[in-house]
């Protein structure tokens, strides 16, 4: 059985994307700082498919030996989904140089630093799929998300780059876009944000967790194995 390894697995859109890899009939690694009553209760369900690995993020210097943890205990990786991330608001002038620091390491440096690791044993295997979470925010920008922007940004230009390097090796690389969706990260906006925002989308509606993790299960379907550098956007058309 093939095996994917889910960042930020715990709750909101990860657990989706877990859910939905595990219909897919992939062994799934959820990774987060701590299991949610939630994937505990999934992998009560669904017993040996699915595990959990606690992994802190933002302990760079961590993750070789975490990705040499998962080797020896489940084999090489068939799938990265690099969805972990954090959401932090904030007026650039005034935010915190520890916030900033915070949520770059996190949303740009850790993937990164995974990827260089799971992908070294995809490209030995001679297949692999690498996929990035992203957001429109990185091409449409934002009010008090300038550094939440730059973050997600460097992700497309990191996935369009790496599907260069590893492509020769059968290893696809690709970044979903998701727009504003029914999360814990929207859960904050009153009714009157939240329906000005669906207003925008062409579709008049937010995009749903199962919506972006279908795309996600597509990109690692073999009927995805000629498309890679590219970014897929799921808003509901709030960018058409």
């Amino acid at each position: 059985m093939r095996h994917v390894i889910v960042t930020g697995g715990s709750r909101g859109l990860g657990l989706a994307i877990v859910r939905r890899l595990l219909e897919d009939g992939f062994h799934v690694v959820a990774v987060a700082r701590r299991e949610s009553d939630e994937l505990g209760a999934l992998a009560t369900q669904c017993g040996e498919a699915l595990s959990f690995e606690p992994l802190d993020l933002a302990q760079i210097d961590s993750i070789p030996e975490f990705v040499l943890g998962l080797k020896k205990k489940f084999g090489a990786p068939y799938g990265l989904v690099n969805n972990a991330g954090l959401g932090t608001e904030g007026l650039l002038a005034t935010m915190h140089n520890s916030q900033i620091d915070m949520l770059m390491r996190v949303n740009v440096t850790a993937p990164v630093i995974l990827t260089k690791y799971a992908v070294r044993n995809m490209m030995s295997a001679g297949e692999g799929r690498i996929v990035n979470i992203s957001s429109i925010i990185a091409s449409t920008g934002y009010h008090g998300l300038s550094v939440y922007g730059a973050s997600k940004a460097a992700l497309v230009g990191f996935t369009r780059s790496l599907a260069r390097e590893v492509g020769r090796m059968g290893v696809t690389v690709n970044a979903v876009a998701p727009g504003f969706i029914e999360t814990e990260m929207t859960a904050a906006l009153d009714d009157q944000d939240r329906g000005r925002i669906a207003r925008r989308a062409a579709l008049r509606r937010l995009a749903a967790p199962e919506d972006v993790a279908n795309a996600v299960s597509f990109l690692l379907d073999a009927r995805a194995r000629n498309i890679t550098g590219t970014v897929v956007t799921v808003d509901a058309g709030a960018t058409a």
